[in-house]
């Protein structure tokens, strides 16, 4: 099998396993009823998993709509109390002999 295909299936179930079950269930529903003459439930399989990616779809349109704000973090002050930093001196100590 594909190494690709199970990372892809993991990363799908965890950002929105509500989603990916509804899917898998009219996915297999629909199957079973295919594969049994069932056309009862093989409507029903489709029209869930049918149904379930329409609702992906339109939410992940919902979530390209808002436009996101960059976040900025200033980590200094805009403006300091003196424009150029101290300078640091080195005090040489002599070893205790």
């Amino acid at each position: 099998m594909n190494a690709v295909l199970p990372r892809f299936l993991k990363s799908t179930y965890r950002k929105d396993p509500l989603i990916s079950v509804l899917i898998t269930v009219g996915v297999v529903d629909a199957l079973i009823g295919g594969l049994d003459d069932s056309w009862s439930l093989f409507a029903f399989g489709l029209g869930t998993a049918g149904i379930t990616l329409a609702l992906k779809l339109w939410r992940i349109q919902q979530r390209r709509s808002i436009p996101e704000e960059p976040v900025v973090q200033h980590y200094l002050p805009s403006r300091s109390s003196s424009p150029t930093l101290p300078m640091l001196t080195v005090t040489k100590k002599k070893p205790p002999y």
